[in-house]
């Protein structure tokens, strides 16, 4: 049984940005916190659909101005919603902007209504993982080689330049989201430089972790090249006590990486007595 280490996300669903601000601040300033998540989502996720949701990746790099050492990322930016080229343009400007602080979260998409709102297609989950690999060869080349071309059937670039090109080489790390065994766990066994999965027990997980295992053999990749991660719901009404004891038995199961998802507008006083209940485990 290893240790685990510890980062918070904030969803920026019903909220506002000051709060957001004072609680990423605070943070920064707790060791045990190593990174700071938020979504990338155009409308809230839970109560009130008709509610506020603020824009993922522009407070990211607001965020990173107003931070100076916690990792800074989003779980997971939808490949549908940017083009492959224009998000990795935006991951190299944050990467510069945060002084290499960025986690690249990315993930294939899956928001119905969203979508529907707003006009952006929503591929069948086939052509929508089809277009995901595409974006992630896409995305990787543009960060990392001086020109891509790409001949694909969703993604076409040719002689494409990314620059200034991020601080952190070969690229920023990159996370995947999800648990689809077949096309999410393998596109993290070939991408990914952190795998995070949203609710799961450490059963499923293991079992997961598995399929994951198996991808990266077939793929000739090192496994333990690839942080595990998961989030942990801190429910306000029942307070900090269950989410660590939640954490608890991730930790005795082997996960790498603990991501608190704090409550709606949660305040900055929040997050001294939860680093002081983790740090036993940590």
């Amino acid at each position: 049984m290893g240790l685990v280490r510890f980062a918070i996300k904030t969803r920026p669903e019903h909220t506002t940005w000051a709060d957001i601000l004072d609680v990423w601040k605070a943070a920064d300033d707790i060791e045990l916190f190593e990174s700071a998540w938020n979504w990338d989502h155009f409308y809230p996720l839970t109560g009130d659909l008709t509610g506020p949701n603020l824009e993922g990746m522009t407070t990211l790099a607001a965020l990173a101005q107003a931070t100076r050492r916690i990792r800074i990322g989003c779980q997971v930016a939808g490949m549908i919603y940017r083009h492959p080229a224009v998000m990795a343009n935006m991951a190299a400007t944050l990467d510069i902007i945060s002084g290499g602080r960025l986690e690249l979260g990315l993930g294939a998409g899956w928001n119905q209504q969203e979508c529907d709102a707003y006009g952006i297609e929503l591929p069948p989950l086939r052509e929508r993982f089809d277009l995901f690999d595409e974006g992630m060869e896409a995305i990787v080349g543009l960060l990392s080689r001086p020109t891509t071309t790409l001949e694909g059937r969703h993604v076409r670039l040719t002689e494409a330049r990314c620059e200034p090109k991020p601080v952190q080489q070969p690229h920023p790390p990159i996370t995947i989201g999800g648990k689809g065994p077949k096309r999410t766990l393998r596109a993290a066994a070939r991408w990914a430089q952190q795998w995070n999965i949203v609710t799961e027990t450490p059963q499923r997980w293991l079992e997961l972790k598995e399929i994951l295992h198996g991808h990266c053999a077939d793929l000739g990749r090192d496994p333990g090249e690839i942080t595990c991660s998961i989030n942990v719901l801190i429910d306000p009404e029942k307070g900090i006590g269950p989410a660590v004891e939640q954490v608890a038995t991730f930790r005795e199961a082997g996960m790498d990486l603990v991501v608190m998802n704090l409550p709606h507008r949660a305040k900055p006083a929040l997050l001294e007595p939860l680093a002081e209940a983790l740090a036993p485990l940590a």
